[in-house]
This record gives C-alpha cells, sequence and structure tokens, in this order.
C-alpha cells in the first residue's frame, strides 16, 4: 500500500526523472512526502512562475517533460506564465497542481479554482484525478501527451484527499523505444522537389532537435549547397559559421533576409509552424497569396495547412526527415550565387554597427560570442537588448540557446538557474532588461540555495525599453507608464549570497 504521493514519485523516477521544482504547499505535502527519500532533486523555488519557468527549460534542454509542483489558486495561477511559454515553445512539461478536497468541490472553498476550465487554453491537456488507484494510468497518459506530436505542456488537477489516500497499485509500464519511421524515400522527393527552384530557402524550427540534428542539417545544407534560415529564437539549430547560414527570422530581422523569404520560390520549412515573428506578421508570406510553394514538415498533421497551404507535406519528427536528408545525394539546380549572396547578407548584419552612449551592446554581445566556449549557453527573456544578442551572437552548437519563443519577461534567469544546475560544468550567462530582470530576480536564493552559478548581465536603462520605443514611436513626447526606479542590483547580489 502506498499514499498517491509515494504512487506518483515512484512513477516519476521509473520515468527517469532526476529534478523537479517546487513551491511548497498544504495540497501537495503527500506528494512532497513522496519525494522525500526518492533520489530525485527537489529545487524549492520562491514564486511558481519561476519554477515553471525552471521546469520548462528544463524540458527544453533534455527533451523529456520538465516537471514542476504547486500549491492549488495561487499558486497555479502564478505558473500559468512557465505554462504559457511551454505551450508557445512546443516544450515537453507536466505541471501537478494541488487541489482542495473532493468533498469541498464546486463550493467556492479555499482556493478553489477549475483548472479544466483556466488551463484549457494554455495546456495540450488539463485533467483531474479524482481516483489514487488510477493514478498510474493518469501519468502515463500526461507524459505521452507530453512528448507526442506537437510537445507542449500537461497539467495534472491533484485533489489533497487523493494524494493521501491509500491504494494498492501497480506503476504503468515504462514505454519502449520509439522506432522511427524510414523516410529515405520521403527525403528524396523533398530533395527533388526542391532541385526544380530557382531561389529555394529552407527554414528550421520547432521542436524535438539535438546536436546529432544540427550536424546532419549542415551536411544537408552542405551538400545540397541551400542556404538555411532558423526561426525565431531557434539559432543554435545550425552552427552559424556554417556557409549556408543565411540567419534567424526573428522581430528585428535582417531586412535582406526578409526580402530574401519574399523572393523565393520554393520553401521547404522543417518543423516550424511559420508563426507570424518568422513571417513578420505574416507580411512576408500572405496566408492564401500563393507568392511561393511550400513544402511544410511538422510532427503535428493539425499544424499542416493551418495558416499555409502546402504543395507537398509530411507528419514527422523534423529531426527525422533530417537524418534522411543528409544521406541524400546532391540534385539541386546551381544555387551557389544565391546561397553565397544570402551568407554575405547574414555576415553584413552581423557586423556591428555602432550605437550612441558610453556602453555598446554591440560590443558586449560580439566579445561574449569571441570570448565564450563553444558550449556556453546563453538565456534571455523579452526586451530590446534581446535584439543585440540575436544579431551579434554566434551559436556555434546545439543546445546553447535558451529564449522564449512566447516573449515572456522574466524567463531568462528562471531557465538559467535550470541550466547551470543540469550543466554544472558549462558556463551559463543569463542576458536580461533591468525590467525583464527584475520580475524574477527573487530565484537568486534559489540559486545560491541548490549551487547554481549563472552570470547575469543586466541592461540596466531605467525603463521598459521596448514599450517605451513603441511609446515613443505611436505617441511621442508622451511618456506613461515606462520608467523604473531601480535597485543597486550588485548589492542585491552580494545580499542574496551572489
Amino acid at each position: 500500500m502506498r499514499h498517491g504521493g509515494r504512487i506518483l514519485s515512484d512513477h516519476l523516477k521509473r520515468r527517469g526523472i532526476t529534478r523537479v521544482f517546487t513551491v511548497p504547499g498544504e495540497s501537495i505535502l503527500a506528494a512532497l512526502d513522496g519525494l522525500h527519500g526518492s533520489g530525485i532533486d527537489n529545487i524549492v523555488c520562491r514564486h511558481e512562475g519561476g519554477a515553471a519557468m525552471m521546469a520548462e527549460a528544463h524540458g527544453k534542454m533534455t527533451g523529456r517533460p520538465g516537471i514542476a509542483f504547486v500549491t492549488r489558486g495561487p499558486g497555479a495561477t502564478n505558473a500559468s506564465s512557465g505554462v504559457h511559454v511551454a505551450r508557445q515553445d512546443s516544450t515537453p512539461m507536466i505541471l501537478f497542481v494541488g487541489q482542495v478536497a473532493r468533498d469541498h468541490r464546486d463550493r467556492e472553498a479555499f482556493q478553489e479554482v477549475d483548472f479544466r476550465a483556466m488551463f484549457g487554453p494554455l495546456a495540450k491537456w488539463v485533467a483531474e484525478v479524482d481516483q489514487t488507484e488510477r493514478l498510474p494510468e493518469y501519468l502515463d497518459r500526461a507524459f505521452s501527451v507530453a512528448m507526442s506530436g506537437r510537445p507542449g505542456p500537461v497539467v495534472l488537477s491533484l485533489p489533497e484527499d487523493m494524494l493521501s489516500d491509500m491504494a494498492d497499485v501497480p506503476d504503468a509500464p515504462v514505454p519502449g523505444r520509439r522506432i522511427a519511421p524510414d523516410l529515405t524515400d520521403a527525403a528524396m522527393e523533398a530533395v527533388n522537389w526542391l532541385s526544380a527552384a530557382e531561389r529555394p530557402l529552407v527554414i528550421v524550427g520547432g521542436p524535438h532537435w539535438s546536436a546529432q540534428s544540427a550536424e546532419e542539417l549542415g551536411r544537408f545544407a552542405a551538400v545540397q549547397g541551400v542556404p538555411v534560415a532558423l526561426g525565431f529564437r531557434r539559432q543554435d539549430y545550425l552552427d552559424n559559421d556554417h556557409a549556408c547560414y543565411a540567419g534567424d527570422l526573428n522581430v528585428g530581422m535582417n531586412p535582406a533576409l526578409a526580402r530574401r523569404l519574399e523572393a523565393t520560390d520554393r520553401l521547404l520549412v522543417i518543423g516550424s509552424r511559420l508563426g507570424d515573428i518568422e513571417t513578420r506578421g505574416y507580411s512576408l508570406l500572405q496566408p492564401g497569396s500563393g507568392t511561393s510553394s511550400l513544402f511544410h514538415v511538422h510532427a503535428d498533421a493539425n499544424e499542416i495547412g493551418r495558416v499555409y497551404p502546402a504543395e507537398m507535406s509530411l507528419v514527422c519528427a523534423a529531426p527525422d526527415l533530417v537524418s534522411a536528408l543528409a544521406e541524400c545525394p546532391g540534385r539541386g539546380g546551381d544555387w551557389h550565387d544565391w546561397t553565397a549572396q544570402a551568407r554575405q547578407d547574414y555576415l553584413d548584419w552581423a557586423t556591428p554597427k555602432s550605437t550612441l552612449g558610453d556602453i555598446r551592446q554591440e560590443e558586449v554581445i560580439c566579445w561574449l560570442s569571441e570570448t565564450l566556449p563553444a558550449d556556453a549557453i546563453l538565456t534571455n527573456g523579452a526586451g530590446n537588448y534581446a535584439a543585440f544578442l540575436h544579431r551579434y551572437f554566434r551559436y556555434k552548437r546545439h543546445g546553447t540557446q535558451l529564449a522564449p519563443t512566447s516573449g515572456s519577461m522574466g524567463y531568462g534567469f528562471p531557465a538559467a538557474i535550470s541550466a547551470s544546475l543540469e550543466n554544472p560544468g558549462r558556463q551559463v550567462v543569463c542576458l536580461a532588461g533591468d525590467g525583464c530582470f527584475q520580475m524574477t530576480l527573487n530565484e537568486m536564493s534559489t540559486a545560491i540555495q541548490h549551487g547554481a552559478t549563472p552570470i547575469v548581465i543586466v541592461m540596466n536603462n531605467g525603463q521598459y525599453g521596448t514599450i517605451r520605443m513603441h511609446q515613443e514611436r505611436t505617441y511621442p513626447g508622451r511618456v506613461s507608464g515606462t520608467g523604473l526606479a531601480n535597485p543597486d542590483f550588485a548589492a542585491l547580489a552580494r545580499a542574496y549570497g551572489g
């Protein structure tokens, strides 16, 4: 006989989970008891938003669901920001939320929330476990849903009395190895389709990527001689020094790359949803316009044709196709000049342009790019400072960028803590604006307590800079609500023990 919290922790351990991120609460006492002595590292955070973002970053790094535990009511609402990041970034994650006792439901009991209604639009699946003996069933499905198709977050609501009840139930079996399909013919068809282009472009993004996938993408691009652009905040999917790397499709993208996307006549999109950021608000590629032929590859069939009709499509995890593409012989047309110019456009864009002021961000980022080890991990949240990072830093290896495609402020620091814990031998650097950093800087005590050692570079300009920029452009001279009174960040770090 085991109580629900022990059944849960035993399942996590069988699934290979070695670390979870928590903020304690009385509704998850049995879950905390289950973690005691389990061998699973319990990272105690200071805010549920930070815990959820750390779990999301863990899922992004490992490809396995990041796990967070929070209490009901305000704990769950605080954690919702991290769930949103996981949804938009296609990151596997499971959030366990405490809930009121089953006999108190539907009375607006203390901190009671209908989590199915609350998280429904944010998560891939939301459920509440009513019977302790069914926990293995729900946990097995949670892992499956979080990992399948387009990965994403799952939320399981756990009534406190269900967690503390005893049950005699076996653990669910661990699923076997997934066998990747043979995509040799599909890869050859994609190469033959691309070879008819005069102005081809490959766009790569989405989930499932690995160091092996990045190496195979480089081989495919080199053999075919085709330019490759990376999706928003997916810059570590191809060595930025590769001769076919044409840059990334971000918020402040290279205008030359934007024109190239408009001019392409055959577009091979592998893994990316091809969203509004990559297309500059759907203006570079207009839905339904038929301006270019599209071959769309995505793990979720629902994403294909959702915005852009595809001439050709394939439902599979992007790296599976890339592995097959890397083995294809060269069949392309004469794209040498087209690809070489795409590369030169990127190099011109990445050449530093001087800005005003005594501290120049372009110089800071270029120094980091030239000085940090190739395997250093960089994290960031949202703000104008990130544009300098995206433009001037060259990512050399996969697994070195942790950034939210959701555009969430406050993400960079929790992500850096998670990255440092997962990779204790590697340098981790967080880039943050002063407003961005202050949203989650309380997690500094989490870092100190658990031995994380990231370096944080704070771009301190005393304002919410991105909003101020839009404000000055739209309502010039009428500054409102964007000024910040900041602490002495160095003194604050020392106060925490940093």
